[in-house]
């Protein structure tokens, strides 16, 4: 029977809705204690004195950990990242402070509330120092990182001659556009409870991305071997990528529960959610783009300036959509980063890819504009049928598709070129389109199936679900293989005493574990065929199983593997007010093989209703003089809600992709949130005019 691309309910939303989902602060374990963290007020300087004798005064506080008396770590030390995917931590190695929200104490006590009363009491005195976490004044002393966000991207790439090219285009444009920092928010805070046994084995529930990672990097920095740690994380509240590295907040509980010699439970709060645990870069993108009158691109220059920590380095590598995404013979993109007082950035949902189409994609409105062309024609006009980096062929690209199944739905072809020519009353109405791009990841993965006495099949692999539907895309496979109902099978993951899999990041996980329970499931096919049982009947006792592993081959290689999409939106501003909602959003992507038909659909949802919340709303505002964010909640920090989307119109382009993965398989998770921002803002300029380059799009720059 059939059973991948159903529309199926998730296989997890029962518990979800009952209560019986236990997230990570759900878990508690005998004799349980409870941490709270302090965190700098100063954005750079030391500790120069900390008193915490009030704190350790209170009944029920078991310990106060700070620079002066944590255990200290043997090399690798907190200041040597284990991967180019790891983050510098700090954990009261010493009195440094590199910027505001710093953990610079742990408070244990029996109860929570004791634990944040204690907090309350510790006193500091800083040696603060000149702090900036500013970019522009930095620009001057920016420099070229090691890589552009991963290890196999150079910082810098060209081809062609394109200051030659651009020079000689009759048509040319110059612009700049800029991101904020963008946190992550997730609906569950950062959590970890660890608990020690037998001294040197340590059990920690954490709210992660990775678990393997996660294990690996704790087992580094605790000088464990890696099998002496066992990570659990059975549910997630929302990752975004900002749940992928391990954070300092999860060594510091173990370090905590090790002196408190008890379990600790440790959940931070929404403040300290900024700055600690990463976000999205601020970046400032020049594009310059040369054209001839017939639309031809002839060369396109995409610079990206980001920032890092003075203590860590992270790029946001904007660059990398324009070196692939349309057939131009001369390209230049480079990457560089100003170091600045701030929390390390991180991954944050399309890495790189989310700004860096934003800045793309108005560009590209732009040049349209300029030669006096529609975008959507413009963007065909410079249709690459190969990819453009390497000469390669595309595993499948149903872009051109997209392209007209969005225009029809969206009705692009009524559209006027002109600005300002659509109008409802007070409302001026804009259309905007943009493309969506992102990689299709994969990485080495391993699962185990098994059948059971009674005839169901247990299929384990140690994977993450973010909360997408691993665990029911994953039912779905295994069922598809052996021909069994859904419900017939049941998915379990989140342990790292489970078959190894990569971290939940880069829209991997359907394309890496499901290769991964694919091959398992078909191997106890096989095994079970061989064997002769066919009636999926066992003798009482008996369990039979077969371990799958996948990994990337040679194959895929040789092509340019990537999700495509198009994306429309309208908006409707304020011709008054300068407000500015959207009023109708379209999208049609080339996902490749789709598992679940509802999952998929969400998944891209949330990703375009993040482009919206990155056009319109999104940014982590600095109190430049205190190098402090001073939005650090929902009050303030403000993202879409339900009355600020509308219907959200998603249709798939599915093709059979036979060379992308044996599943055939491409991320969902960060596609629909690249060319939402740009659409959006394109859109914005066709209602009023008006071009805004600096995102968000708020009232004042509007007005």
């Amino acid at each position: 029977m059939k059973a991948i691309g159903d529309p199926i309910d998730r296989v997890d939303g029962r518990r979800k809705v009952t209560g019986q989902a236990r997230y990570t602060t759900d878990h508690t374990a005998p004799n349980c204690a409870h941490a709270v963290l302090l965190t700098s007020t100063i954005a750079r300087g030391r500790v120069a004195w900390i008193d915490t004798s009030a704190a350790q005064a209170i009944p029920g506080v078991l310990v106060v950990l700070t620079h002066a008396n944590a255990p200290r770590l043997s090399p690798p030390a907190a200041n040597e990242s284990a991967s180019p995917a790891s983050r510098v931590l700090t954990l009261l190695q010493d009195d440094r402070v590199h910027y505001a929200n710093q953990p610079i104490a742990v408070v244990v006590a029996d109860t929570l509330e004791a634990a944040h009363h204690a907090v309350s009491l510790v006193k500091v005195r800083y040696a603060p120092e000149p702090h900036d976490v500013r970019m522009e004044p930095g620009l001057d002393q920016s420099y070229v990182p090691a890589h552009a966000g991963r290890p196999d991207q150079d910082s810098t790439a060209t081809r062609g001659d394109t200051a030659g090219a651009i020079a000689a285009a009759p048509a040319r444009i110059e612009r700049v556009y800029t991101t904020p920092f963008e946190t992550h928010v997730a609906m569950e805070p950062h959590a970890t409870l660890a608990a020690w046994d037998d001294g040197d084995h340590l059990t920690l529930y954490d709210a992660t991305q990775g678990i393997h990672p996660d294990r690996k990097r704790v087992a580094q920095l605790l000088g464990l071997p890696a099998e002496n740690v066992r990570v659990i994380s059975e549910f997630l509240g929302g990752g975004f990528g900002s749940k992928g590295p391990t954070w300092s907040h999860v060594v510091l509980t173990a370090m905590a529960a090790r002196v408190a010699r008890r379990p600790v439970k440790l959940a931070l709060t929404r403040p300290q959610m900024f700055g600690m645990v990463g976000w999205r870069s601020r970046t400032r993108q020049t594009l310059t783009i040369g054209a001839q009158q017939d639309g031809a691109l002839s060369a396109l220059r995409h610079d990206t300036v980001a920032q890092t920590s003075t203590f860590d380095e992270f790029m946001e590598a904007a660059g990398m959509p324009s070196r692939m995404l349309y057939a131009v013979p001369s390209v230049t993109t480079s990457h560089r980063l100003v170091r600045t007082d701030i929390g390390t950035p991180s991954y944050t949902r399309a890495p790189g890819w989310a700004p860096g189409t934003f800045a793309l994609e108005c560009a590209m409105d732009e040049m349209a504009y300029a030669i006096e062309m529609d975008p959507l024609a413009f963007r065909l006009r410079n249709y690459a049928a190969v990819d453009p980096e390497n000469g390669h062929a595309w595993s499948l690209k149903a872009l051109r598709e997209c392209y007209r199944v969005g225009a029809d739905r969206f009705g692009w072809a009524r559209r006027p070129l002109s600005p300002r020519a659509l109008r409802d009353g007070h409302a001026l109405v804009g259309w905007g389109m943009a493309t969506s791009v992102y990689p299709a990841h994969r990485s080495p993965a391993s699962a185990l199936a098994r059948l059971l006495p009674d005839g169901t099949v247990l299929v384990e692999a140690g994977t993450q679900d973010l909360g997408t539907g691993t665990y029911t895309i994953m039912t779905q496979v295994a069922a598809d293989v052996l021909g069994l109902a859904p419900s017939r099978v049941t998915f379990r993951l989140g342990d790292t005493r489970l078959p190894e899999t990569p971290v939940s990041g880069g829209s991997q996980t359907a394309a890496s574990v499901g290769c991964a329970v694919h091959a398992a499931a078909t191997a106890l096919r096989e095994r079970l065929s061989r064997l002769g049982i066919t009636d999926w009947r066992l003798p009482a006792g008996q369990v039979i199983e077969a371990r799958g592993e996948a990994s990337p081959s040679d194959e895929e290689k040789q092509y340019g593997t990537y999700a495509f999409g198009a994306q429309f939106a309208e908006v409707r501003v304020d011709a008054a007010l300068g407000t500015a909602r959207v009023t109708r959003l379209v999208g049609v992507f080339d996902g490749g093989r789709i598992l679940n038909a509802k999952t998929a659909r969400n998944n891209l949802a949330g990703g375009m209703v993040w482009g919206v919340g990155m056009a319109l709303y999104e940014q982590t505002i600095f109190d430049e003089r205190l190098g402090r964010v001073v939005n650090n909640n929902f009050a303030e920090y403000h993202v879409p809600v339900n009355a600020d989307i509308p219907t959200v119109e998603i249709a798939f382009v599915e093709q059979v992709d036979p060379h992308v993965n044996p599943i055939g398989v491409k991320g969902l998770g960060e596609l629909g949130i690249t060319g939402a921002a740009a659409a959006v803002a394109n859109a914005v300029f066709h209602a009023t005019g008006k071009r805004v380059r600096d995102l968000p799009i708020t009232v004042e720059r509007l007005l």
